[in-house]
């Protein structure tokens, strides 16, 4: 639709036209400094504002500007998203995949406008990342198996027993990566049987809670241990042992990762046993970085830009990856873990006294 003015035939009318039809165009205009688009799949956990608002103002105190977006769980919304960032010109795209089997031909669009992308928390597979910034999954389910085993020991008297484990999106990278330990304890443990290993679309707790009363119903309450990929679908199996009577570390052992407010609330009331704390800042400070020094270096390859890398394959190539530590966190070290570490407040976790 033209502008009234363009109706008047003049030079003049002509340019201010021109000048009205183009002026506050948000794609046409730029912003000073590297233009970093931050997409994340979900605020669905209580975690992830924590990662927005720490990459947003590491990457904005370098002199980035930052369009961040959260896709919902949904990978199509997740492609729009990463389209219009396109689009808008952004420099460099960090991103947390939906599906990690499929991100990879997001990482190609990218490359086809000429822009490089950080993996962000998710191992995306199959395309060609130009890194990867990653807390350590792996580790997660290897403490998560060692107290398992520990628990066992002190409440059973012998590393034997029924466990469940509650897995998040299916397919997912990293869900598979927290899980090995857990699998591999099982399977050294020849007395402990896996009674279900369940996947839950867009890691819904009102789907792990369901999932639990279902494997609590039909084994008669019996369950021993149920292991989450993170705190949400853990909190999701502490509301179907709440209806049973059962959410007490003495009972049945849980244990998630992320370590939600409320999950540690759970663990300094003595009714969840475990959580992995897997600290933020370090996570979302160093993709900011990378993507700076990536931003300010568009001519030079990614590995000499970065120190000491781990190489993971992701199934397209070995990916340069920087991995952040991860803290274990029970009943007796909430204080020197989550609280001492400034992740939480005394007062968040046990109230106002």
């Amino acid at each position: 639709m033209f502008h009234p003015l363009c109706t008047a035939g003049k030079v003049l009318a002509a340019f201010l036209c021109t000048m009205l039809l183009t002026v506050g165009t948000p794609a046409g205009s730029r912003a000073e400094g590297p233009r970093i688009g931050f997409i994340l799949k979900t605020m669905q956990e209580e975690r992830y504002r924590t990662d927005k608002a720490l990459f947003t103002a590491r990457a904005e105190s370098k002199g980035a500007t930052v369009f961040f977006d959260s896709s919902h769980n949904d990978e199509l919304t997740q492609l729009r998203q990463v389209e219009k960032l396109l689009d808008q010109g952004i420099d460099i795209l960090v991103l947390q995949p939906v599906n990690t089997a499929t991100a990879g031909s997001l990482v190609q669009l990218a490359h086809r406008h000429g822009v490089r992308v950080v993996g962000y928390d998710s191992m995306l597979q199959n395309g060609p990342l130009d890194i990867m910034i990653m807390q350590d999954s792996w580790a997660v389910g290897q403490l998560q198996a060692k107290a398992l085993e520990q628990w066992l020991m002190k409440k059973r008297g012998n590393v034997s027993g029924a466990v469940a484990l509650i897995m998040g999106q299916p397919g997912d990278a990293n869900a598979q990566a927290m899980s090995e330990g857990i699998l591999r304890f099982v399977e050294n443990n020849p007395e402990v049987k896996l009674v279900a290993q369940k996947s839950h679309p867009g890691w819904s707790p009102d789907l792990a809670r369901e999932t639990a009363q279902n494997l609590l119903l039909k084994h008669g309450n019996r369950i021993d241990a149920f292991v989450c990929n993170n705190s949400g679908l853990a909190y999701g199996v502490m509301g179907a042992l709440h209806e049973e009577g059962l959410d007490s570390v003495d009972t049945v052992f849980v244990a998630g990762s992320d370590a939600d407010l409320r999950n540690i609330r759970l663990v300094a009331e003595g009714r969840q046993a475990f959580e992995v704390w897997k600290k933020i800042k370090p996570l979302a400070y160093k993709a900011a970085d990378v993507a700076m020094t990536m931003a300010a270096n568009p001519e030079k390859p990614v590995s000499e830009l970065v120190g000491n890398t781990h190489a993971v394959d992701n199934g397209f190539a070995k990916i340069p990856t920087i991995i952040t530590p991860v803290t274990p966190v029970e009943k007796e070290t909430v204080d020197s873990t989550v609280i001492a570490g400034g992740h939480f407040t005394r007062e968040e976790v046990y109230g106002k006294k």
